[in-house]
């Protein structure tokens, strides 16, 4: 079994969010994914180092939609 690729998750993140996240960064979500989209958004905005009680609903929603959109298929 292979682990899922990711890429396309990230590069929808980075092309409608603005969120271009580095190695680390994406090694964080993926490593929340498991524990659910919160964690997932929270690991996005602490990697682009936003204050995530202070960020806006609407870029929390969005990020989270998008990583819903875009999760690959195991």
């Amino acid at each position: 079994m292979t682990a899922p690729d990711h890429a396309e998750m990230f590069a929808a993140l980075c092309r409608e969010v603005g969120f271009c996240l580095h190695e680390k960064g994406e090694a964080r979500v993926i490593a929340a994914l498991p524990n659910g989209l919160d964690a997932a958004v929270r690991a996005v905005l602490a990697a682009e180092g936003v204050d995530e009680p202070n960020a806006p609903g609407d870029l929390k929603r969005a990020i989270r939609d998008c990583i819903k959109a875009n999760l690959p298929q195991a």
